[in-house]
């Protein structure tokens, strides 16, 4: 999913070339919710779709530690709740498309979970996703401006649904 191993660099970018699909949208069941994870380096944003795959909404946003993993325990109940068929990643791609420290953390996030729940995970490349989030946010008016938590969720709502409208055209 995404290509093969990749040499790491002094400045913590990989040898991945821009031409590299970040995931394969065969690599997920075409039917079942589908749990989208849109890690952050202090918070996680959360969606879900629909068990058609057809819509995706806003899940939950968890709190990410400074120096701590992808906080596992915290997912596990909502695992439980929405029963989701697979997992899209987003993946925080550089300017030119290589991954870098973000990109690489994303995707350790992505096989810890695999790992530890046995589902199936795809990476999307989520560039520009949280700033379309805020951009809508910013249309609201300020006192019901969403707080920084809701655009994280915001955010993976928007990588989810643009995953399932690639997926479905």
């Amino acid at each position: 999913m995404g290509g093969g191993p990749a040499d790491r660099r002094t400045d913590g970018s990989t040898d991945r070339r821009p031409a590299d699909p970040p995931t394969r949208p065969t690599d997920l069941p075409s039917n079942g919710r589908l749990l989208c994870i849109d890690p952050g380096t202090k918070r996680i944003g959360l969606a879900i779709s629909d068990p058609t795959q057809t819509v995706s909404q806003p899940l939950a946003t968890l709190t990410r530690r400074a120096g701590r993993r992808f906080p596992l325990s915290a997912l596990r109940p909502l695992l439980e709740a929405h029963r989701p068929v697979g997992v899209v990643i987003g993946l925080p791609l550089e300017p030119s498309g290589r991954e870098g420290p973000a990109a690489a953390a994303a995707r350790v996030a992505g096989d810890l979970v695999s790992g530890k729940t046995g589902l199936p995970v795809a990476y999307v490349d989520e560039r520009m996703s949280t700033a379309r989030a805020r951009r809508a946010a910013d249309n609201v008016p300020r006192r019901a401006r969403p707080s920084p938590d809701a655009v994280d969720r915001m955010a993976a709502t928007v990588i989810l649904q643009a995953f399932l409208d690639r997926r479905r055209a």
